[in-house]
């Protein structure tokens, strides 16, 4: 996990968002391979291990399994509508496959994964997060996001829409899902749903 994106991150119990703190093992350049976060609101914490930031003690790291793209990284980017670097883009479940394409594509910008397959490793420009519960991001962080077929769930679109900034873009591995609430439709086809937040 970049440790840049622990400013990022927020506790996933339900309880206002309060910046986490971290206690690092080992480090390999930027990126954290082992130790705690920490909430200074309810208590508790959550183990780096092997780069991956566990706030779940479910599945350990997802449990995905890899599936044909079913858009290419030069497409999902456009679809993205980002320009410039900086900033974060959430991959959400298998979506965290596009990481490397558009990593190539997109300098400057850092990926984040959460709850990936397991054969996806964290790298420089992925970190990786593993949830059951939400996405443990702070809310309006994310300048873009792709949810992946395996978190098509209500309750993980709402997550997406809440982690994203206003006016930026939510692509979904489906046609057939609603545009979230507060979402609104650009365009649908080829296996794809591309929406707006509002």
């Amino acid at each position: 996990m970049h440790i840049e994106l622990t400013e990022m991150l927020r506790c996933p119990e339900r309880h206002e968002e309060g910046f986490l703190v971290m206690s690092t093992g080992e480090m390999l350049g930027r990126m954290v391979r082992s130790g705690m976060l920490g909430c200074p609101v309810c208590g508790k914490e959550y183990p780096i291990v092997k780069g991956v930031a566990r706030f779940s003690a479910l599945a350990p790291s997802g449990t995905a399994p890899r599936s044909p793209l079913p858009v290419d990284a030069q497409t999902l980017q456009a679809l993205l509508d980002l320009s410039g670097p900086g900033g974060y883009v959430l991959l959400l479940g298998a979506a965290a496959q596009y990481a490397v394409g558009l990593a190539g594509l997109m300098g400057g910008i850092h990926f984040v994964g959460v709850n990936a397959p397991d054969e996806v490793e964290e790298l420089p420009v992925l970190s990786l997060l593993a949830c059951e519960a939400m996405i443990p991001l702070r809310q309006t962080v994310a300048r873009a996001a792709v949810v992946g077929l395996d978190r098509l769930g209500a309750e993980w679109l709402a997550e997406a829409r809440r982690v994203l900034l206003p006016g930026r873009r939510l692509v979904i591995e489906s046609e057939r899902v609603a545009a979230p609430a507060g979402v609104t439709q650009l365009a649908l086809g080829h296996g794809l749903f591309v929406g707006e937040r509002r």
